[in-house]
């Protein structure tokens, strides 16, 4: 079986070297234990990066085979860069490992993926058994994450981020998926081949720095929401009526007061309808507005990447 381990980078010249090491060891002992072919190979998509990342590359496969690198035309984000990569590596490989190039996610799991692919799991998830090592904050904003999205009616792994195994047959369904708004996390799930879970610890970075800050991380948030799920417009609407149907029901209040004389000014219910109404009609309109700002994206149909070099 050939195997191709995708792996997308963004400004990481610091962690790449180590990186480099730690995956090749993995496809090495792999290959030495007849479970993967020689052919294997780690691939390295260089998303844009502003720093020396596409250099080390390019060194590292004129070193070893078993290295082979993209970059991308400008930065596109981490989902374009790892589909990017996955759609490449369906060409000539039999199953596909995604990870993050700060290896926080468990490589040692990549041996029970394998084994799981070969009982016949079509999709491996890696799943977060444990996140000592994140921050609380962090913590505590991913669990509310995604029992949010949960609720919204999107299926997704919980504590799974982008560490999973696909197989060819899931790779080229994945590819008639064509839409620009990207979340592979909640695209995944709706490939419906038979999945497996390998559950792992969350480790630290080693070195580098975090390219998923607060404010990326709730645009990131906001992007599977909108991509998955159109609950958010139906809860708008849900809303709507009931403030509607409270609406006349203090119109009939205050008419039965006119006719008994028992008039007085309203200012306070009056203000607090106004802010209100006003209030839910700002929200609807943006929620409205972020879908309609979906479907001008994708009747773009813009590429969603450009490759400038492929090594």
């Amino acid at each position: 079986m050939i195997l191709a381990i995708v792996v997308p980078c963004y400004n990481e010249k610091d962690i790449l070297p180590e990186a480099s090491k730690q995956l090749l060891g993995v496809v090495r002992r792999l290959i030495a234990g007849g479970v993967i072919s020689d052919e294997s190979k780690i691939c390295f998509v260089d998303d844009g990066s502003t720093d020396s990342t596409w250099e080390i590359i390019e060194n590292l496969c004129a070193e070893n085979s078993h290295f082979a690198g993209i970059k991308l035309s400008k930065n596109r984000g981490h989902q374009n860069a790892l589909l990017c990569g996955l759609l490449w590596v369906r060409e000539f490989a039999d199953a596909g490992i995604s990870i993050d190039a700060d290896l926080q996610d468990d490589i040692s799991v990549i041996d029970e993926m394998l084994n799981l692919h070969s009982s016949g799991c079509e999709i491996v998830y890696g799943v977060r058994s444990k996140r000592d090592k994140d921050s609380l904050f962090k913590r505590i904003t991913a669990h509310i994450f995604y029992k949010f999205i949960n609720f919204l009616g999107a299926d997704i792994i919980y504590n799974h981020a982008d560490f999973r195994l696909m197989s060819k047959n899931a790779l080229n369904a994945l590819a008639e998926y064509k839409e620009v708004n990207l979340f592979l996390r909640g695209i995944v799930p709706m490939l419906g081949y038979k999945t497996g879970i390998a559950y792992y610890a969350r480790k630290e970075r080693t070195a580098g720095e975090s390219k998923y800050p607060l404010g990326k991380m709730l645009r990131f948030a906001f992007e599977g929401i909108t991509s998955l799920s159109i609950k958010p417009i139906r809860m708008v609407s849900i809303l709507g009526v009931i403030i509607f149907i409270m609406s006349l029901a203090m119109i009939i209040y205050f008419v039965v007061q006119y006719f008994m004389h028992d008039t007085v000014p309203g200012w306070a219910s009056m203000i607090c309808s106004l802010w209100s109404i006003g209030g839910l009609i700002l929200l609807s309109i943006g929620i409205v507005g972020e879908y309609i700002g979906k479907i001008y994206l994708e009747t773009k149909q813009r590429p969603r990447f450009i490759v400038e070099k492929k090594l």
